[in-house]
């Protein structure tokens, strides 16, 4: 029997194999994991489905896989394998037309209508989700996969045909009327000098993707501040030495947690998200914090769960571990969802005040700069304060300027004014 790359959750049908962990003639039980699967940001083991002897391994370490795409062949203990029929396709599937082809037949319809609609095109839900911000009607788009189905590259080509047959419309109107070049076009940088090509990883095309994604849909606003950490700072080092005896590293991200979540339940509509289908906003009663972290793969956001509900400590511990498994890319797929707000903390980096991108579906996010000693006026004198900057990103459909500016002038209090109670163990 074959065992087939399964379904991996919601919008998500392909993936990237990092790891073959058997190879021919292994005996494998039912539930033992036999390749290791990159998908979005998360890497996570695939178990077979079935027990036997492995005849043959269909994939390999770099492969991109779709859901029911086969893994590996097994047979029965001592029975050979047999390969299957040539002709031993479902009922009533036809092979998937050559891209070329379809395109040229595409190109020649591309006018009013580009093909006869299909009664319901098989996207995943994700898709859907894009082509519906775009403006896309799937039922004109030929799908390349087993069944019809639409993949984004589908897409992608039928929007390339849509430009190509347009730039063919403009320069057949005139003499001398020229087409535009395709946004795909490759350029030979070598012509200038030497270079090295290095080929996107699959986590920093996903993260190319959000972005876009993101800047897209979302008409951004960031409001910026600074806060003055001079006491935070003095109570984390006061109590560094306590936590350290618990095994625990205190940073200020745990304090800065703290103040957030306060700051949320003041302003609730900073923890919501946009339902654009129902065009409703639907405001959260739970608190998960994504948080940025720099790993040399790329941006890995991690959710941190219930952060209203810990202490400073258990902050503390669970944020060093989720760091490690996103640095280590252990970090599994539910543990990259479900965030209410996300926070970009570069200040161990450097660099002052900078503009986040929204973390869709989220509506806000909160990046911070490295602390400086300033000169700031207090009570008429002059003092040395760590001053650190703050920049609120929002989405300016859910979010008015006069919401930012409260937000940010209420969590710079809570900032400044912590409690050293929280930090006590």
């Amino acid at each position: 029997m074959d065992v087939k790359l399964p379904k991996l959750g919601e919008g998500a049908d392909s993936g990237v194999v990092v790891n073959v962990f058997v190879k021919d003639g292994d005996q494998v039980a039912k539930g033992q994991a036999i390749i290791e699967l990159e998908n979005e940001k998360a890497v996570a083991s695939i178990p077979t489905t079935a027990a036997g002897v492995v005849a043959k391994i269909h994939v390999k370490p770099g492969d991109k896989i779709n859901v029911g795409q086969r893994l590996i062949t097994l047979t029965e203990s001592g029975a050979p394998a047999t390969a299957p029929a040539p002709a031993a396709r479902l009922a009533g599937s036809t092979p998937a037309p050559e891209p070329e082809a379809a395109g040229e037949a595409e190109a020649e319809e591309i006018g009013e209508a580009v093909s006869k609609p299909a009664a319901v095109p098989v996207a995943s839900p994700s898709l859907r989700r894009i082509a519906r911000e775009l403006g896309i009607d799937l039922s004109r788009v030929r799908g390349s996969e087993p069944g019809g189905r639409i993949v984004i590259g589908d897409v992608r080509a039928y929007l390339q045909r849509l430009m190509a047959a347009a730039a063919k419309g403009k320069s057949g109107g005139g003499a001398g009327a020229t087409a535009r070049p395709a946004i795909t076009e490759s350029i030979d940088f070598s012509q200038w000098g030497p270079v090295t090509k290095k080929p996107l990883t699959p986590l920093r095309q996903v993260i190319a993707r959000r972005m876009v994604e993101s800047w897209n849909a979302v008409p951004r606003v960031t409001q910026f501040d600074e806060a003055d950490f001079t006491q935070l700072n003095a109570l984390r080092k006061k109590f560094a030495p306590k936590y350290e005896k618990k095994g625990v590293r205190l940073t200020l991200t745990p304090l800065v947690l703290k103040a957030l979540v306060e700051t949320l339940k003041q302003h609730p509509i900073f923890n919501s998200s946009l339902d654009e289908a129902a065009n409703e906003v639907v405001i959260k009663g739970y608190y998960h914090i994504g948080i940025a972290v720099d790993t040399e793969q790329g941006l890995i956001v991690p959710v941190l769960r219930d952060v209203d509900k810990k202490s400073v400590l258990d902050l503390s511990r669970e944020l060093e571990q989720l760091a490690q498994k996103a640095r280590d890319r252990k970090v599994s797929g539910d543990e990259l969802k479900g965030g209410t707000f996300t926070v970009s903390n570069q200040g161990a980096i450097g660099g002052a005040h900078f503009t986040p991108i929204v973390n869709k579906p989220e509506v806000a996010i909160l990046g911070l700069g490295r602390g400086a000693l300033k000169p700031v006026a207090r009570d008429g004198k002059v003092e040395i304060r760590m001053m650190t900057p703050l920049g609120l990103s929002y989405d300016h459909r859910v979010i008015d300027g006069g919401e930012a500016a409260r937000f940010i002038v209420d969590l710079v209090a809570a900032l400044q004014n912590f409690k050293e109670d929280a930090v006590k163990i």
